[in-house]
């Protein structure tokens, strides 16, 4: 079973995610902040990360760039409010792998989960 590290400090949010998530068969653990997140990379070896880039106590953007300082490969899907120009960019610039904009559009972001796991079954030796 697929394991997914949610990173998401907005009760609704992640309620909403999880829920539809386990519905699809993933087995999902919860972060609620940027620290919290790097201990759950290492206690639960996540297969996936959907990580919301604005977080409290250490933000998205650090998280991702400390595991890509780790040489940590796991796919990352960046989860966020920003929607500007250049905001994906940052994203994949900061270590995610995707990038996905909040409103959450979960047909979406079912294929980024998909697409992410393949290419990291395509990249292991």
């Amino acid at each position: 079973m697929t394991k997914i590290l949610l990173v998401e400090d907005h009760e609704e949010l992640w309620d909403f995610l999880s829920r539809r998530l386990r519905r699809r068969g993933f087995e999902v653990a919860l972060a609620h902040d940027g620290k919290q997140a790097l201990s759950q990379v290492v206690a639960e070896v996540p297969d996936i990360i959907l990580l919301d880039m604005d977080l409290p106590v250490m933000d998205g953007w650090t998280v991702a760039l400390t595991l890509r300082e780790q040489a940590n490969k796991l796919p990352i899907i960046a989860l966020t409010a920003h929607a500007m120009a250049g905001d994906r960019e940052k994203a994949l610039a900061a270590g995610c792998d995707d990038y996905h904009p909040k409103p959450v559009d979960f047909p979406l972001l079912l294929n980024q989960i998909d697409e992410a796991l393949l290419r990291q079954e395509e990249n292991e030796p």
